[in-house]
């Protein structure tokens, strides 16, 4: 697949099974797209990705009170995935030109479409000034998609203080998560810290695989109610898809964030040891 096929498609549904094709392709602008209600992304770089069943599990979970043929749609976005280049595609559910429903509400069920969008991976970084989001916009939290352009605001209105991400607390000023991505600290003492489960946020992905990696590798995990303050004298990771593991070099107005020569870099190999090849397109 080259950049020039870059572009939206359409899935057919359960038209699919029965088309040469089970995708139709149109312009970068959808007239008919309505309420984006369920999302997610994931990097591809030369055919190896990194935790592609968990996105897929939050994908489906996402869509499962709109859809019963997300498994399909799925398998077939695996197959059109490219296997080379570096490419950071995204999955939608989106309502058909009308307003977002109401979760829960079977008998007004609206048109959805699943779409898949591909786009060629931007550039990444290792590292990040983090700042206090001004306030919280999410309306679903335990969803990835619905709050998107809502959570964007939010990094584009601390870029002024000179930060890449926002940090959301909770009514109680405790971390919960980035506004694209899941946090991770560690401690002076080595103690490898996340944001409790009673805090609702997206399930990170990268993450959940770092933790994992990490609590292989003998490390000491806990997870606790934090504020920032709680974070002088440790080593914040920003964690997503795209980048992998960002090192926090500052806080904006926050806590005194360290760096531990090496730490990172040991983390980094975790997460690139979890990519795995995709299945062969037959």
């Amino acid at each position: 697949m080259s950049a020039s096929a870059e572009g939206l498609r359409h899935w057919r549904g359960h038209d699919a099974s029965a088309a040469d094709d089970p995708w139709t392709t149109v312009d970068w602008c959808d007239v008919h797209a309505g309420a984006l209600l369920a999302a997610d992304s994931w990097r591809v770089v030369d055919g190896r990705v990194r935790g592609l069943e968990r996105h897929r599990a939050r994908f489906l979970a996402a869509i499962a009170p709109f859809r019963d043929d997300g498994s399909a749609f799925f398998d077939e976005v695996v197959a059109a995935l490219p296997r080379s280049g570096d490419w950071f595609p995204r999955v939608e559910l989106r309502a058909r030109g009308i307003p977002a429903p109401i979760v829960g509400d079977a008998d007004d069920a609206p048109a959805t479409g699943l779409s898949l969008r591909e786009r060629p991976t931007p550039p990444t970084a290792e590292e990040v000034v983090v700042a206090t989001a001004p306030h919280d916009p999410r309306t679903r939290p335990l969803t990835k998609g619905p709050d998107l352009d809502a959570l964007q605001r939010l990094r584009t209105a601390v870029q002024p203080l000179g930060a890449g991400e926002a940090v959301i607390l909770s009514p109680e000023g405790l971390i919960v998560e980035g506004a694209y991505s899941g946090l991770v600290w560690v401690r002076p003492d080595g103690v490898v810290v996340h944001p409790s489960a009673r805090l609702e946020r997206i399930p990170s992905v990268t993450a959940g695989i770092l933790l994992e990696a990490a609590a292989a590798d003998g490390a000491t995990i806990e997870a606790a109610d934090a504020r920032p303050h709680d974070l002088d004298g440790c080593e914040l990771w920003v964690l997503s898809a795209l980048h992998g593991l960002r090192v926090a070099t500052a806080w904006v107005d926050g806590p005194e964030l360290v760096r531990e020569p090496g730490r990172a870099a040991r983390a980094r190999r975790w997460l690139d040891s979890a990519a795995e090849p995709l299945p062969q397109v037959p």
